[in-house]
């Protein structure tokens, strides 16, 4: 099957081909440990991993790398604010990073490599720009990229460069995107950056933003590889900034496939502290959610179109994994006779039409959508008897692939849930009705009918509720 991805840089759908047979090699841009991550983060994190895991899915060896930028305005910025060496503050943030993806099951890239680890990697490709004279070093000391001697500066972004403002130099790691010009490669130390510098062949300092993923990258990935990835934020001018001193550094084309997902919504609007809809996984966490209900979350929209994210979709989250949850205890549970000819067309339908959405540029509503179909298929075959052991066996495997890319679903889970008396969840589901009715007297006698069964009824928002053993 064919696999096929939307090529930023090209503007359409493109089949992919990897410059290496069926090995991949990745780019994705991680995170600045200067506190911790937020959902908007994860949602890239997540394409990301859904991407990694569609690659591997199809056959492919991927080499992910992710960079740690350690060393930044913000990272010098708090760590001095708290008092602490740049390394001993970002260590904390790192540490937390590593214990979120956990959480969100997302897969490991094969290489993590930190900002200040590759300071030398860095010099060497800034002192190729300036041998080759797409670099200078400018009054204040720093080291700039003129765009100027970049011919094809823009391509990404689709810039026009006739309305470039003309004479500007920007030397701090962020800025305004319609500030375009000559970007610094080697930021000269002052004050504010306090013990954080190194030495260099044109004085004390730190790297730009930017150089880093170029050296990183390319350290671990050679001078050319297939894929690039981040935000659409990302695109100018980090992205750009990148392919320009990357190729005028090696003269080869950096990257062939440019992937990046858009905006997370929070409620509607950007998200924001002075909102109240600004939430890290440790929020979430701590409001009663998991990491696989977040993950359905961010994993349920087409990377390249807004998701807006809310607590009701968590809810509704929780409410659609219980019902797989469920259909793997049924599944599980089926020990009639026959040799699964049953499900053969029902399981063949589902794979093919999975597979394809994925295929098709990680097309993830019509793939969730052949999950659903399986599901409803199943419970039917059950529901009129006609489901085999071999069957049920069959449908779990199918479901098993799928989650190779999802990894939501926990086929093989043993849930407590699933010891739980039939006359138990009816009465939780009378409870929830009475609550919806407003007979709130009801629902209290129903709660106190639970807790002298041995069970805890606990609310969720949007209206789903969960059972526990006391």
């Amino acid at each position: 099957m064919e696999l096929r991805f939307f090529n930023t840089l090209e503007r359409r759908q493109m089949e992919f081909k990897a410059l290496d047979s069926l090995s991949a090699k990745m780019y994705t841009c991680g995170p600045t440990v200067y506190n911790f991550a937020h959902i908007g983060n994860f949602r890239a994190y997540v394409f990301e991993d859904i991407l990694r895991r569609t690659l591997e899915f199809f056959g492919y060896s991927v080499t992910q790398v992710m960079n740690l930028t350690d060393v930044d305005d913000k990272t010098i910025r708090d760590s001095r604010k708290e008092g602490l060496p740049l390394r001993e503050f970002t260590a904390r943030y790192k540490q937390a990073f590593f214990e979120d993806i956990k959480l969100l099951k997302i897969e490991p890239a094969e290489v993590y490599p930190a900002a200040t680890d590759h300071i030398p990697e860095m010099i060497a490709l800034i002192q190729t720009l300036m041998d080759k004279g797409f670099a200078y070093q400018a009054q204040d000391k720093c080291i700039y990229f003129s765009i100027d001697k970049c011919k094809d500066y823009g391509k990404l972004a689709r810039i026009d460069r006739e309305n470039q403002r003309d004479g500007v130099r920007i030397s701090t790691d962020e800025y305004a995107k319609d500030a375009v010009g000559d970007f610094a490669l080697w930021k000269a130390w002052d004050e504010a950056d306090g013990d954080v510098f190194w030495d260099s062949p044109w004085g004390k300092g730190r790297p730009g933003w930017h150089i880093e993923c170029s050296a990183m990258s390319m350290k671990y990935l050679g001078e050319s590889f297939d894929i690039h990835t981040g935000g659409v934020d990302n695109m100018f001018p980090h992205h750009e900034d990148e392919i320009a001193q990357s190729e005028s550094a090696t003269g080869k084309k950096w990257v062939n496939y440019w992937l990046h997902c858009e905006h997370l919504m929070v409620d509607g609007t950007k998200m924001s502290k002075s909102l109240g809809n600004f939430y890290t996984l440790r929020d979430l966490q701590s409001k009663g959610w998991s990491g696989r209900e977040i993950r359905w979350v961010l994993v349920g929209a087409h990377y390249r179109k807004k998701l807006n994210f809310t607590l009701d979709a968590l809810a509704q989250a929780r409410e659609t994994l219980a019902k797989f949850d469920s259909l793997f205890d049924r599944l599980r549970a089926v020990d009639a006779p026959g040799d699964g000819s049953e499900v053969k067309e029902l399981t063949a339908a589902a794979g093919e039409n999975f597979a394809s959405a994925m295929a098709d540029d990680l097309n993830i509503a019509p793939a969730l959508a052949a999950a659903f179909d399986l599901m409803r298929g199943a419970n039917r075959l059950m529901d009129e008897k006609k489901l085999s052991a071999s069957g049920a066996q069959a449908i779990l495997a199918a479901f098993r692939s799928f989650d190779r890319i999802i990894a939501c679903f926990e086929v093989d889970a043993v849930r407590e849930s699933a010891a739980i008396p039939e006359e138990v969840t009816a009465l939780a589901e009378a409870r929830a009705e009475a609550r919806k009715a407003k007979n709130f007297a009801e629902s209290d006698r129903l709660r106190d009918e639970l807790g002298k069964l041995g069970y805890a009824v606990k609310d969720i928002p949007g209206g789903s509720w969960e059972l526990k053993k006391l």
